[in-house]
């Protein structure tokens, strides 16, 4: 276990991480630290609890948010990868038909072929 001694509000913690995580760990620190500086210079003075409570409830509403952001996401990669498997089979049916066609006309072509050798 790592330790990271990170400073929230002016006060620091010491708090443990995984090792390789303390850069991570003292990045999301400052980030509450950010959150905390922008309700002190809106409110005031208000109490740290408050403070605390205030800036967690802010982190909820944008994890809320991103959770609502990433469902709508997956709902429309879903979407996508049917209407993909839709246009494949849809390909792969007109291929079949290009195919065939393809084949029929050259049948044709060889047939007048031998006809215009006949008729030489």
């Amino acid at each position: 276990m790592a330790t990271v001694s990170v400073t929230i509000d002016g006060k620091t913690y010491r708090m443990a991480c995984d090792e390789g995580e303390e850069d991570h760990l003292a990045g999301l620190a400052h980030q509450l630290d950010q959150y905390i500086s922008h309700l002190k210079s809106n409110f005031g003075e208000i109490g740290d609890h408050r403070l605390s409570v205030m800036a967690g409830i802010m982190v909820m509403d944008e994890l809320d948010e991103a959770r609502r952001q990433l469902k709508s996401l997956k709902q429309e990669n879903e979407a996508l990868e049917q209407e993909n498997a839709q246009l494949t089979d849809a390909c792969e049916r007109y291929e079949t038909v290009a195919a065939k066609a393809i084949d029929r006309a050259a049948s044709h072509i060889d047939a007048l072929a031998r006809q215009l050798v006949k008729n030489q």
